[in-house]
């Protein structure tokens, strides 16, 4: 009994098809974030929290980008900001303005010509918190 290629010529096209179709699957898969991420791209999520003796506020911000995004600032209103600087991709910084700020809204600008403007949002109280 010998092995003839052209028996099985079908067979051998067949795993070499399957095993370039898993390889392409299993790189589609382990880079798709890369491929489909914005290069600059922030997440900014202003709240307060209306407590009975004081208002808790913060500004959550996220560099969801894959770039580093420069010279970040965040005006609070009333000429209120914070310099922040660079923000890594997938850093995230919470902040709060200073306690006499009106509260109505953010924003927050980068060198990448970034410019988002946020009104703050309030939290659903939940039963049994202050």
């Amino acid at each position: 009994m010998y092995f003839n290629v052209e028996n099985y010529k079908f067979i051998i096209i067949g795993c070499v098809s399957a095993t370039v179709g898993i390889s392409i699957t299993i790189f589609g898969i382990l880079t798709m974030g890369n491929f489909f991420q914005d290069v600059y791209s922030i997440s900014v999520d202003p709240t307060k929290e209306k407590q009975s003796l004081f208002i808790m506020t913060r500004v959550s911000i996220q560099n969801i980008g894959i770039a580093p995004l420069t010279n970040v600032e965040i005006n609070y209103g009333d000429d209120t900001k914070d310099y922040l600087g660079t923000l890594e991709s997938v850093q995230l910084v919470i902040v709060s303005p200073l306690q006499d700020n009106p509260l109505q809204y953010v924003i927050l600008t980068t060198a990448e010509n970034i410019y988002i403007s946020m009104a703050y949002r309030e939290p659903i109280a939940m039963p049994g918190m202050m």
